[in-house]
C-alpha cells in the first residue's frame, strides 16, 4: 500500500473505503491487511464493515488470514450492540449448521462462544 492510500484510507467514514480496498487488493502485494483491518475496526462504529470484512477474509482463506479475521471477529462482537450482524457472521465463518454444533465450537472458539452467548443469552452454553 502506497503512503496516499493511507493517507486516503484514514478519513474513511465507517470502514466501506477499507473494504472495498480489501476486495479490490486482495491477492497483490498491495495489501496490507493489518493495517486495513485495524482501520476498518477503528472507524466502523457498528459493526457492519468488520463483520463483512471477516467473512470476506474467511472465504478468501482462513488460515492465512485467521490472525485478521479472529480481530475483525472480537470487534463486530464488541459494536454490534443491535444484534444486526452477529447471526450473518456466525453462519458466515462457522457454516449454516452451527447452531446444531454450538457446544462443540462454543468449547474450541471463544469468538463463537461470545456471539452465541450474545445472539441466545438463555442457552445453556
Amino acid at each position: 500500500m502506497s503512503d496516499d492510500d493511507k493517507k486516503r484510507l484514514t478519513t474513511d467514514p465507517d470502514g466501506l473505503l477499507s473494504y472495498e480496498y480489501i476486495a479490490n487488493h486482495i491477492g497483490t502485494d498491495a495489501l496490507d491487511i493489518d493495517w486495513l483491518a485495524d482501520n476498518i475496526i477503528r472507524v466502523d462504529a457498528n459493526g457492519q464493515f468488520t463483520g463483512s470484512a471477516a467473512r470476506y477474509l474467511n472465504a478468501i482463506s482462513p488460515e492465512q488470514f485467521a490472525p485478521q479475521i479472529a480481530r475483525l471477529i472480537a470487534a463486530t462482537i464488541d459494536k454490534d450492540r443491535e444484534h444486526r450482524y452477529l447471526g450473518a457472521l456466525m453462519q458466515g465463518i462457522w457454516g449454516d449448521d452451527c447452531e446444531s454444533r454450538a457446544a462443540e465450537l462454543s468449547a474450541c472458539n471463544d469468538n463463537f462462544r461470545r456471539i452465541y452467548k450474545r445472539l441466545y443469552p438463555t442457552s445453556a452454553i
